[in-house]
């Protein structure tokens, strides 16, 4: 099938009708080309979202307090719903077993962290030794708030880099330094980094039982990550189960959508998730649309092309060719046409999206668009099955050709 012969009668048939194979390359060309591009546009998007998701766990039930809109029980609208660390108790009997609690209240007035003749400003977080895998920080060196920081009241703060880049001149002596927190000094236990970009690494982390006593804002408790091992579903079950809990002590209706906040990162999730596997399937299905366009393009030049050689064919098979080897010299032709196309279409939609991605400015919801090896893989099987379909019936129909009525065809 694959002889010197057939191969020099392919070259000789596409130098004969250069245009033509042009104008049918093309429509090849820029099929694969286009789904390269919105797969790679797609795959784009869907980092962006992810690395959104990056800073923060992804089964994660966040709950904050809010203020009443509705009157409840003879009480006017307007109250302020402030979750207490009472109520860590409340929402633990309303999740599953072995889901872990997170706390973080947060210092928002203007915040001064200093080292020696250093003066710098950044947030300050106030949280459990849970959060840490709520937040996905990785650290660097040293730890994460602890168990017993939580138990003794003990002064001591995980910093980012970026916090230590501007304190230390020299970052070897951040673990074990004393830094001043707001005029209290606390001691550097931890360095650490996050995905969820600079802005998250200009953070410093303390134990909120001491930060409680330290600057005096007793049992409020901010907001609330419970990680869970619950499904879109359960979750969902879960967080009404939290809403109903805190409306019974807090004194709120359970409809009241203002009361208490709770942001399911669970089903956020999943719809995220689903969203993105229908844009790809859309983005598969326009370009594969594309390239049946530029196959019916191809399968109607191969017809021309038997049409103009049928008394060729015809006397080919009155010397004896088989229906086979009329069928694989047109398939073969089909094939190189396509797959040809389509490579160079390939190849340059990749080096599009390597430029583009080499080049593009910091957007917050478009990172790297790309495509995988498995794509290319599989936009090649397109190819080699693309062309065989494009030369199927053409073939077919020149294995058809009678050799006598082919001699008589003018």
């Amino acid at each position: 099938m694959f002889d010197s012969d057939k191969w020099i009668e392919i070259w000789n048939t596409v130098k004969q009708n250069k245009l033509r194979t042009f104008l049918t390359s093309f429509s090849v060309f820029w099929g694969i080309f286009m789904l390269i591009i919105l797969l790679g546009s797609g795959n784009g998007l869907q980092n962006g979202v992810k690395q959104e998701f990056a800073s923060d766990a992804t089964n994660a039930l966040w709950i904050s307090g809010g203020s009443t809109t509705l009157p409840y029980k003879g009480m006017l609208p307007g109250r302020d719903i402030e979750l207490k660390t009472s109520d860590l108790q409340n929402i633990q009997r309303e999740i599953l077993p072995n889901d872990d609690i997170g706390i973080r209240q947060d210092i928002w007035e203007q915040n001064t962290i200093s080292y020696q003749d250093k003066y710098v400003s950044f947030d300050i977080k106030c949280v459990n030794p849970t959060y840490g895998e709520v937040e996905r920080i990785e650290i660097m060196e040293g730890r994460f708030i602890n168990d017993f920081d939580m138990l003794d009241f003990r002064k001591v703060v995980c910093i980012g880099y970026l916090v230590r880049d501007n304190l230390f001149k020299d970052s070897s002596k951040a673990i074990g330094a004393m830094i001043q927190v707001n005029g209290i000094p606390f001691k550097v236990v931890g360095i650490f980094d996050d995905a969820g970009g600079d802005r998250d690494v200009r953070r410093v982390y303390i134990p909120h039982s001491t930060a409680a006593k330290v600057f005096g804002f007793g049992d409020e408790i901010g907001r609330v990550p419970v990680l869970t091992t619950a499904n879109v579903e359960q979750s969902k079950d879960m967080e009404q189960r939290i809403r109903n809990r805190l409306a019974q002590v807090h004194l709120f209706d359970p409809n009241d959508p203002r009361a208490i906040f709770v942001w399911n990162n669970v089903e956020n999730y999943a719809q995220f998730t689903s969203l993105f596997s229908m844009i790809r399937s859309f983005i598969w299905f326009i370009g594969v649309m594309t390239i049946i366009a530029g196959i019916v393009g191809v399968s109607n030049i191969m017809i021309i092309v038997v049409k103009e050689r049928t008394k060729e064919i015809g006397i080919r098979k009155a010397l004896g060719a088989t229906p086979f080897s009329i069928i694989s010299l047109i398939l073969m032709e089909s094939i190189v046409i396509t797959s040809i196309a389509g490579y160079m279409g390939l190849v340059a939609g990749t080096f599009l999206l390597e430029f583009i991605s080499a080049n593009l400015p910091a957007l917050e919801f478009f990172v790297k668009p790309e495509v995988s090896i498995g794509v290319a893989v599989q936009a090649t099987l397109v190819l080699v099955v693309a062309g065989a379909l494009a030369g199927l019936w053409p073939s077919m129909r020149a294995a058809r050709i009678q050799p006598i009525e082919a001699l008589r065809d003018e």
